[in-house]
């Protein structure tokens, strides 16, 4: 069969633009080694966070930061396509229930009480916006990795937008006997059975302040987090929120089964555990890439394709023994390389190491491009953490890249076809 377009990776990135081809009408097949990174982060979208400081009005700030960052991938992307991507995914994924947009982050505690700011998050972490300050107990599951005195005590330190915060934390003991999975995926099934949640509530009503907000591991049910959610809030009469853990990250897992599930029902298909490794070129086009699930090779044609594999962690992007950076599927040039002999990693943990910026540069269409700028394969795009230019974790972009950039991909590949 061939297909309109496939897309090689299955993370946000890839996911946002297959769902937006088949929206369309379009034959997608999206293909990975693996579900992405949704399994390790939260499910919020962090469209800018950080320039150098904190940033509250991500509509504001961005055009004085790709005037700054001029090989930024958000640079590439026309005005208004931020915006339409992110009301676009709100829209798009109703079970998980967006709030917020560009206007103002949101600012979450972290698991380890830090302030994050979030341009998009799902409802059941919303409660837990930190602008205004207030009163929050932090609940104890006994997660491992989840420790709520550890984070009450470094919250109680900040003061969010110059507001105070009233932190403590509390522990409570389900009915765990008998049951052998203690992760974050097994405590979020858990609570999805009414006996476990009337147990969780007998004991926090006994412990619970007035005026306080009530946050949780963000465990609160993995298919049917929104009905687990709203019944807390109900019968503890108070505000309740998530705060993500480590990984593996339960938001996030319910984020990938969202998407892939919307674009199943639009008529998509995902081949997951089955990595592309290499494809058929011809006269300045892609016209096949080739997967090796098992000894015996398949090759999958597709008027389009678009490269969302990630950057160096996810295997995207490969480091060999002696310092060099390649393409995994491609072999596509690579901009901001460091030179031979040079360093890759600097000292400081923080630093902006010569190798974070690594990665594919694109022209306006989102298409790989050489070192003269011209497209090294015309029906070929890139989006998320395999294009060049950016900072993710120091911006606090790395879904909202994902998101924009996915977008803009299957925008330009919508609009070549029209």
């Amino acid at each position: 069969m061939t297909y309109d377009t496939i897309v090689i990776g299955a993370g946000v990135a890839g996911l946002t633009a297959a769902l937006r081809l088949a929206d369309e009408g379009k034959r997608v097949l999206v293909m990975a080694k693996g579900v992405g990174s949704t399994h390790l982060a939260p499910a919020t979208i962090d469209v800018l966070g950080f320039d150098p400081g904190p940033v509250a009005r991500p509509a504001e700030a961005l055009p004085a930061f790709t005037s700054a960052n001029p090989e930024h991938p958000y640079a590439r992307l026309r005005p208004g396509l931020i915006a339409a991507s992110v009301e676009w995914f709100k829209e798009r994924l109703p079970a998980i229930g967006y709030q917020g947009g560009l206007e103002e982050n949101f600012l979450l505690p972290t698991a380890v009480g830090a302030v994050k700011p979030s341009a998009l998050v799902p409802e059941t972490m919303a409660a837990g916006d930190l602008r205004a300050g207030g009163q929050c107990v932090f609940v104890g599951l006994g997660l491992k990795d989840f420790y709520p005195a550890y984070l009450a005590a470094n919250l109680a330190q900040a003061q969010p937008d110059g507001h105070a915060v009233s932190a403590r934390s509390i522990e409570v003991s389900l009915p765990l006997a008998g049951r052998p999975d203690g992760s974050s995926a097994g405590l979020a099934r858990m609570l999805e059975e009414p006996s476990v949640r009337d147990a969780l509530v007998r004991e926090l009503s006994r412990k619970l302040e007035r005026d306080e907000r009530v946050g949780f591991p963000a465990v609160l049910g993995l298919a049917r987090a929104g009905e687990v959610w709203r019944e807390l809030e109900t019968r503890l009469a108070r505000p309740v929120f998530e705060v993500a853990t480590l990984p593996p990250s339960v938001s996030g897992i319910r984020l990938y089964n969202a998407m892939s599930s919307a674009l199943r029902e639009a008529g998509g298909r995902i081949h997951v555990g089955e990595p592309v490794v290499g494809a058929e070129t011809s006269g300045g086009r892609v016209e096949a890439v080739i997967t090796q699930p098992t000894a015996r090779a398949s090759t999958y044609r597709a008027d389009t394709f678009v490269l969302a594999t990630g950057g160096l962690a996810s295997g995207g992007l490969q480091l060999d023994s002696y310092g060099g950076v390649s393409e995994s599927v491609f072999g596509l040039p690579l901009a901001d390389t460091p030179p031979p002999g040079g360093p890759r990693f600097l000292p400081d943990y923080f630093a902006e190491h010569p190798l974070n910026r690594v990665g594919v540069a694109v022209d306006d269409r989102f298409r790989p491009i050489d070192a003269g700028g011209q497209a090294v394969y015309e029906n070929l795009h890139a989006s998320g953490a395999t294009v060049a230019g950016a900072y993710p974790w120091r911006e606090a972009s790395g879904n909202g890249l994902s998101l924009a950039t996915g977008y803009a991909a299957a925008a330009a590949i919508l609009e070549g076809a029209s």
